[in-house]
């Protein structure tokens, strides 16, 4: 259950309208407030008093006047600013890849932004509607009218901020350090300080369980089925983990023996959604700095340095991830293991990182030693042999990369010092 909030939660995260129709109902409450407080005469305003000059003190034409200027130029500014978001979403789509338009998609920030505009356009038009000259029974909230004027001046401040906030948040080196920190987020999150029980290797023989719904598998609500799946006495093994894609029908999990309803239970525990979701995938966050480095190093960008930036924060992931032990998929349930499920391996990690900007950074000289340079960092403070073996094959790769498309010598020469210079501190890991 608490999965599945979770993954309604990141749902409603991924919905650009929810925080600005929030901010309107918000705003919409406070025009009726204004109006009430002084209708009711809580806060009667005495344009006398030498405070008014703070706020409205004219008289109903002037008000309606700054009533309509305050909601239509709120109102074409916040189609400005989407435009604007716009420009941004179509920019990033083509120089770091569509799947980064989530991250601008969720920016909260835009979505307030868009939300106060939105807002005193509402708020200006609920307190016009009460406004009446002396041929109508006059009344002009003068407090309502006053915190129109304090919004205007608010949206006003919010729209220099935007252009500032735009302007920065397209830069190359700021996508990659916010999905950076999302990295790092997940990083903490799917590793631990002691290590896990391992999972049996041997199949379970027990009947096919198939994945009613297709999708990407977004969420698996592990302790429920943990719990499930002790208070039965079985042991049951998922096929999939998150991110992964499951056709319908596809036999998506196994149970040592039958129980009723089992179908039903499982489904209940997987989320499925159109699109990968990052809440318990480890690589997601790898596959958006991946994909940016990629783009980098195509014929139409050809921005080595952007890919070795992206290699720097890879390596940084790694050297958080050497003192901690990942996930082993096998899950406890009073001495006893009763769920298996397929999680992200140390290998698994480093050929997500590493394979395809390897394979896209044909001839790239800059981007090969960067590699390498890498490697040798993570290499000085891993400490576990296997993991060690998995980053001196990449490390090969990468070499033989450059054997095979480097032609000019000194170039290749330079990538062999690299590689020679991660074997010395491959030796004095393994050594000491």
């Amino acid at each position: 259950m608490r999965a599945r909030l979770q993954a309604w939660i990141e749902f409603l995260g991924d919905q650009f309208w929810l925080r600005p129709a929030l901010i309107v109902l918000g705003c919409l409450a406070l025009a009726q407030v204004a109006v009430w407080l002084e209708t009711a005469q809580v806060a009667g305003y005495d344009t006398s008093s030498p405070h008014a000059n703070w706020g409205y003190s004219g008289g109903a034409e002037g008000a309606r006047a700054l009533l309509s200027a305050v909601a239509s130029s709120t109102i074409g500014v916040a189609g400005t600013t989407f435009s604007i978001t716009i420009a941004a979403l179509t920019l990033a789509s083509n120089q770091m890849g569509p799947r980064l338009l989530r991250n601008f998609v969720r920016d909260a920030r835009n979505q307030v932004v868009l939300g106060i505009f939105l807002g005193t356009f509402a708020y200006a038009l609920m307190v016009l509607r009460t406004v009446r000259t002396v041929q109508e029974n006059p009344f002009v909230p003068h407090l309502a009218i006053s915190g129109a004027i304090a919004l205007a001046l608010v949206s006003l401040a919010t729209l220099v901020w935007f252009v500032h906030h735009i302007a920065t948040s397209i830069n190359v080196e700021t996508v990659i350090d916010s999905v950076h920190g999302d990295l790092c987020d997940a990083v903490e999150a799917h590793t631990r300080d002691e290590a896990d029980v391992q999972a049996p290797a041997e199949a379970l023989r027990g009947g096919p369980i198939a994945a009613a719904e297709g999708g990407y598998l977004q969420v698996v609500d592990v302790d429920g089925l943990a719990d499930w799946s002790h208070e039965h006495g079985t042991v049951l093994r998922l096929r999939a983990r998150p991110g992964d894609y499951v056709p319908a029908g596809f036999p998506v999990a196994f149970l040592s023996a039958g129980v009723e309803d089992a179908n039903k239970i499982i489904a209940r525990a997987l989320t499925f959604g159109r699109r990968p979701a990052a809440l318990q995938d480890l690589e997601y966050s790898i596959r958006q700095l991946v994909e940016i480095a990629v783009r980098a190093l195509s014929p139409g960008i050809n921005d080595p340095m952007t890919a070795g930036s992206v290699l720097d924060h890879l390596g940084d992931a790694l050297c958080r991830i050497a003192p901690r032990h990942l996930l082993t998929g096998a899950v406890v349930r009073e001495g006893r293991v009763v769920l298996i499920h397929p999680v992200t391996d140390y290998d698994g990690l480093c050929d997500v990182m590493f394979h395809l900007i390897r394979q896209n950074a044909t001839g790239s000289v800059h981007v090969l030693a960067r590699l390498l340079d890498v490697l040798a960092r993570v290499a000085e403070v891993e400490r576990l042999t296997d993991r060690l073996a998995t980053l001196l094959r990449h490390a090969d790769l990468a070499l033989a990369a450059a054997r095979r498309d480097v032609t000019e010598p000194r170039d290749l020469a330079d990538v062999e010092v690299r590689h020679a210079r991660f074997l010395g501190v491959l030796e004095g890991r393994l050594a000491g």
